[in-house]
């Protein structure tokens, strides 16, 4: 549902929020409900879209192609700033370029790629191989080169705080910084007193923290996180986490047949007002006259 009025770059809003918080969208109908309630940018990641959109895990079953059909109809129904989850970019440098200039032509104003090497794992999943340090630095610094807009927001995540030790995530946090990202993602934090870590170490570059329900890193108000030193805040899988278990619940009602249920959902009026049924019935209204003309004469 667009507005007449052209919300903030991503850029300008890591600069102006305090922090900036990023719902996570896993289709068109969640990202329309983001914007509705008030959010100024939001995240997609490659955990609950492919999920959603095809009922596998986020192991590197599907790639580019398929994940980016998911992200095109998800950012056509919403003109906020995205963060888009390019996984490990799909291969080596120039498949990092291709993947970073692909989701910018469709409108994506930030995007994150990680150190692991395929086939990747969601970041809370055990079992991750990463690249050399050297390697993602190449791929950070063609990313940053090479990118259509210079505004485009690029942040460098590192899961070797789970592979490795904090020590060596925040000495790759530093190199990606020097090499050219904009923000620091460190994966999977275990502790609150390491995500203070984290907020000291590297301090004075914009941080992203993952509030992943059900993760390594504990769940943190957004402005606890701010006094941590986190700019950017990703609530990534909290609508899908919802989501599934209000679909259990409702399969379980009809199945028992008791439909104890029915009603407790949004209304059918309301759902209208979602996806934004006024303004196309009134489009039709307006264009096809003949239309309404015949329904009206064949009305009772």
């Amino acid at each position: 549902m667009q507005t007449s009025t052209s919300p903030q770059t991503f850029r300008s809003l890591v600069a102006s929020e305090r922090p900036l918080v990023l719902p996570g969208a896993h289709d068109a109908l969640s990202a329309l409900l983001i914007k509705q309630a008030g959010f100024k940018a939001y995240f997609i990641g490659g955990f609950p879209l492919v999920g959603v959109r095809y009922g596998v895990p986020d192991i590197g079953l599907v790639a580019l192609g398929e994940i980016s059909a998911g992200v095109r109809d998800i950012m056509a129904v919403s003109d906020l700033p995205a963060l888009v989850d390019v996984d490990n970019g799909y291969g080596d440098v120039k498949n990092v370029i291709y993947s970073v200039q692909a989701y910018e032509r469709m409108g994506a104003q930030a995007l994150f790629f990680e150190d692991q090497v395929s086939p990747k794992r969601c970041g809370h999943i055990a079992g991750k191989e990463l690249l050399s340090c050297e390697d993602m630095e190449a791929r950070i610094r063609a990313a940053a080169e090479n990118r259509l807009n210079k505004d485009t927001f690029i942040i460098a995540r590192t899961d070797a705080r789970e592979v490795y030790s904090m020590d060596e995530a925040l000495r790759r946090g530093e190199r990606y910084a020097r090499a050219g990202a904009d923000g620091i993602f460190i994966e999977a934090p275990e502790s609150v007193e390491e995500l203070a870590r984290v907020g000291e170490a590297l301090k004075g570059i914009p941080l992203m923290a993952n509030m992943l329900e059900g993760g390594r890193t504990p769940i943190l108000r957004p402005a606890e996180l701010e006094a941590l030193g986190f700019r950017i805040v990703i609530y990534g899988i909290s609508l899908l986490m919802r989501i599934t278990r209000t679909m259990q619940l409702a399969l379980d009602d009809i199945k028992s047949g008791e439909l104890k249920l029915v009603g407790t959902g949004v209304g059918f009026e309301e759902y209208k007002r979602i996806v934004d049924f006024p303004r196309w019935a009134a489009l039709e209204d307006r264009y096809a006259p003949a239309r309404n003309a015949d329904k009206s004469r064949s009305t009772p």
